[in-house]
């Protein structure tokens, strides 16, 4: 007798402890049993199938082909659509001052000092309180802002432009490492940071971008993932490249101190790439975005309170609370105790191929899960089994040159019960510390769940 089992592994191995040949099936019912969740799969994998899987497949084109370009470097009241002189731009989907999770208070305050409209933080904590500052979510405005990120109008953005989306994203210059706001931190030198950024770096940013012409963002990265970056947690090897780009655009900035600063702020921002790789995700989604009637993911997206997620051609938000980072390494000192919640727009950069998908090819990122190859690449194929394709982009070479998964497609997520993974930094909770750890979280169920009802009720 020759068996094949399904489901239960304990029937095989006893099977198998009798000496017959049996091939065991890692089975289980599609979303847990979970009735209401099935009777939508069949709908949406039935007859309506024949109207979702072009629309998935133009999504897939749109984030596999679009060429984002940088092009100018621009105080963001200026460029992002719907932005006020009195608004500050937030991680995440909306939410209320008085839901705002501590780190992102703190940066809050700190970019209110640095606008001007406070002259310390208890003042600005008031603004913040009574309404007189808008906040707004930063996807709502074509932007992403990574971590405890709040934007406000005279900080420096990436523009990047899909020219084959027809649209543009934006996405705030890079804080830098130590004591910065986007890390929940709001002490004078943290205000004083964001004040070099309006003053010193974006200026000169804008000044080379116009000398050397726009910059190809992703042709980049897929140099970086074939260097060991996942461009997310680490991206190292395409800061450097992305520096070598700007470089012979340097030295016509002159030799005074406030450009030695900037060459100093370069040499030390190993994370510089992120921002402008998210404004370059940002424009893919925003082009996917405009293909209605397709369950492929084009926002997700954190706050440190809660977690959201948006499908194509509608504004709805499906929402749940944010959860915390368990695949973590923490520094010396701190632990899951010390950690907040999940934060930060960076989560785009998983649904385009990076970040998660890309891990299999990081050793600096396996350090966070175990420490061996073979715990990265099983983020990466956890990825693959809920992503409708591959990047034709992004190549693995520890997976024999296979394409990143691309193209979170909620069907499979609620089916298989696996959520998206998304590389990302720990901030203290409570503390104002910074960050304390880096790791890899897993997104919520509920918002998937939630997203595939709609889609089978529309």
């Amino acid at each position: 007798m020759s068996v094949v089992n399904l489901g239960l592994s304990g029937l095989a191995e006893a099977v198998a402890a009798q000496g017959a040949p049996v091939v065991h099936v890692d089975w289980r019912p599609p979303a847990g049993g979970d009735a209401v969740a099935v009777r939508a799969l069949t709908d949406l994998y039935g007859l309506r199938s024949l109207d979702i899987d072009p629309a998935n497949a133009e999504v897939l084109r749109r984030l596999d082909t679009g060429v984002p370009v940088v092009v100018d470097v621009r105080r963001a009241g200026d460029v992002v659509p719907g932005m006020t002189d009195r608004t500050l731009l937030h991680p995440g989907p909306p939410i209320a001052w008085d839901d705002v999770c501590d780190p992102l208070r703190r940066s809050m305050r700190a970019a209110a000092v640095a606008e001007g409209w406070a002259r310390q933080v208890d003042e600005a904590e008031a603004l913040l309180a009574t309404g007189r500052i808008t906040l707004a979510a930063a996807n709502d405005h074509a932007t992403v802002v990574p971590m405890a990120t709040a934007l406000g109008p005279s900080m420096p953005v990436w523009v990047v432009d899909n020219a084959a989306g027809g649209v543009r994203a934006f996405a705030p210059v890079g804080q830098g490492a130590g004591d910065v706001a986007w890390m929940g931190r709001e002490t004078p030198a943290a205000v004083e940071r964001l004040v070099f950024l309006r003053e010193v770096a974006g200026p000169r940013l804008a000044r080379i971008l116009a000398s050397i012409g726009p910059v190809d963002v992703l042709g980049l990265a897929a140099q970086g993932v074939q260097m060991g970056d996942d461009v997310h947690m680490r991206t190292q090897a395409s800061t450097n490249l992305l520096l070598r780009s700007l470089l012979p655009a340097v030295p016509a900035l002159g030799d005074d101190p406030a450009t030695q600063e900037f060459c100093a702020y370069l040499s030390a921002n190993h994370l510089f790439f992120l921002t402008v790789a998210m404004a370059a995700a940002k424009s893919l989604t925003l082009a996917a975005e405009q293909v209605a009637g397709a369950t492929i993911v084009t926002t997700m997206a954190r706050n440190g309170t809660t977690y959201g997620i948006r499908l194509p051609g509608s504004p709805r938000w499906f929402v749940a609370p944010a959860p915390p980072v368990e695949e973590a390494l923490f520094h010396p000192g701190y632990g899951p105790e010390d950690g907040g919640l999940d934060i930060g727009d960076s989560a785009v950069l998983e649904l385009v191929g990076l970040g998660g998908p890309a891990t299999a090819g990081s050793p600096a990122v396996a350090a966070f899960l175990g420490g061996s190859m073979a715990d990265a690449a099983r983020v990466t194929e956890s990825m693959r089994r809920i992503c409708a394709a591959e990047s034709t982009r992004f190549k693995l070479p520890t997976m024999d040159f296979r394409g990143t998964p691309l193209g979170v497609d909620v069907r499979r997520v609620v089916e298989t019960g696996v959520t998206p993974k998304v590389n990302t930094g720990i901030l203290h909770a409570h503390a104002g510390l910074g960050q304390v750890g880096a790791g890899v979280a897993t997104a919520p169920p509920a918002v998937f769940r939630a997203a595939l009802l709609a889609s089978a009720a529309s």
